[in-house]
């Protein structure tokens, strides 16, 4: 097991420093519009020797091979550059939007594996009833639908539409983290739902194929024989071999929806890391986006890596290190 952690850990060393290297190629000089000094100082005209002093504590004056070596001895400190509009460093800015982040990813995750692992698991022990084909149907319909176009239509239905027709009764709140009229858990269930929504279905569709994968195998049909109840036979044997491709998907979903869900941040206005990047995108403040795309990667890599590891775990036949070579 050691062996083979040391060895997804080196593995992780050139994925990080070739995402680093195409972003750091895309953000410089000429390939993207845009004067790096005129995004730090505006439009107004500054004098030459202030622009000189920009341009040498942002090192663009240096060649680009060597702006980069710069930049990725800054990072391995933990400094992810300066903000252009707002003069503050990315990681505190970081800071302050990340607990918001991983609030909402971790309401979005129970979301998913409660309904996910729940209709999946009913789908394939009713196979071909109706509500396998319901399921089917959901899914189907879910992983088409844009997700900022389903927020939109949550925030209709359930906070404008269900407020007339109950006379402001009934409705949920449609935006931001807390209010005065909702408490703080009201505003997490519609954008929670609607970032959970499409991977809620992938979850289910992998749940329903991989338990009846599961549920024909040899062992399955053995235990059955030995006069073990169908439920024990289902939920003993054959949903802890169904969750290995399970856990795996929903392990780097997670490290996604922490890096920041930049859609359903956006329309919900969730003061949170995606909605940070997306508003800086649209200022051209290339220290946010750089920061908060190598922050997601960084996330998932270990989300990635902590699920390998979990594999063991859940199916013993799974041997890691040197044995198993």
């Amino acid at each position: 097991m050691l062996k083979y952690t040391v060895r997804r850990i080196f593995q992780m060393i050139p994925v990080f420093i070739g995402v680093t290297l195409i972003l750091f190629i895309l953000r410089a000089p000429g390939v993207l519009p845009g004067d790096p000094v005129r995004m730090i100082t505006g439009e107004r005209a500054i004098p030459d020797a202030l622009r000189e002093q920009i341009v040498k504590k942002h090192a663009l004056d240096q060649p680009l091979h060597r702006q980069y070596v710069i930049y990725i001895g800054n990072l391995l400190q933990g400094d992810l550059g300066e903000s252009y509009q707002r003069g503050r460093p990315v990681l505190d800015i970081f800071a302050d939007k990340f607990p918001n982040t991983l609030r909402l990813a971790f309401a979005g995750i129970i979301v998913e594996i409660i309904i996910g692992l729940t209709a999946g698991i009913i789908s394939a022990v009713r196979q071909y009833s109706f509500l396998d084909v319901l399921v089917t149907l959901s899914t189907s319909i879910l992983v088409s639908v844009p997700v900022f176009w389903l927020g939109m239509l949550f925030q209709i239905f359930f906070g404008i539409k269900l407020k007339e027709w109950t006379g402001g009764a009934v409705h949920l709140p449609i935006s931001q983290m807390s209010s005065a009229e909702f408490p703080d858990w009201a505003h997490l269930i519609l954008p929670a739902i609607t970032l959970a929504s499409v991977s809620t279905a992938y979850v289910a569709r992998i749940m329903r194929s991989q338990m009846l994968e599961a549920m024909g195998q040899d062992y399955i049909r053995t235990a059955l024989a030995k006069g073990l109840t169908r439920r024990a036979v289902t939920f003993r044997h054959g949903l802890k071999n169904a969750l290995i491709p399970v856990v795996t998907f929903v392990g780097i979903d997670f490290g996604v929806m922490m890096g920041g869900a930049i859609l359903t941040e956006t329309v919900f206005s969730w003061p949170g890391v995606g909605r940070e990047i997306f508003l800086a995108v649209g200022q051209r403040d290339w220290p946010i986006v750089m920061g908060g795309v190598i922050i997601i990667v960084f996330l998932v890599m270990i989300i990635n890596l902590i699920v390998d590891l979990s594999y063991a775990l859940l199916d013993p036949r799974i041997r890691y290190g040197g044995d198993a070579e």
